[in-house]
């Protein structure tokens, strides 16, 4: 299963970057963060490897995050014709996915956020899950972008929300 999922930020490209980019700001908008670790490497950078815990509802899920691609690797001064290119692997139980965001100037004061995600499933059950599912998969990732505008845009924090 492939999709690709979009927003606007109201916000210069390179403080978005900054902004998705600290470990200190993941609980703040992505909704249902219980862990985010890395077990090898820095935070962040490419090679970087980090167990996440997610809670969904009355689960949780346990998956481990791969950073295959950043770049630029400098979030400071970045040329206004570059895309910036933050790309991982997350592989859970019956699950491996990969999602590639890009960050492009829209405009001088403002962002255009393109997260294009792919997911294999395994077992009888993911399969089943990713087969009948798909539209709940696109609308969860399209939710964290909208969590993360909100955040940048307004501080508004995930945690403080009632869903």
């Amino acid at each position: 299963m492939k999709y690709t999922v979009s927003i606007e930020i109201d916000l210069p490209r390179e403080r978005v970057a900054q902004l998705l980019a600290d470990p200190e700001h993941l609980p703040k908008w992505l909704h249902g963060l219980v862990l985010h670790e890395p077990l090898s490497g820095v935070h962040g950078q490419v090679g970087t490897t980090s167990r996440v815990i997610m809670q969904m509802g009355q689960q949780k899920i346990e998956c481990t995050e791969t950073i295959t691609r950043r770049e630029p690797v400098d979030l400071q001064g970045i040329p206004s014709e570059s895309v910036v290119h933050f790309d991982r692997e997350i592989v859970g139980k019956g699950m491996w996915s990969a999602v590639r965001d890009r960050l492009i100037q829209a405009g001088p004061e403002t962002t255009l956020w393109e997260s294009e995600s792919e997911y294999r499933f395994s077992g009888l059950l993911m399969r089943l899950i990713g087969l009948l599912t798909p539209a709940a998969f696109r609308k969860q990732s399209q939710q964290h972008m909208q969590d993360f505008k909100a955040f940048a845009e307004q501080g508004k924090d995930v945690r403080e929300a009632k869903r």
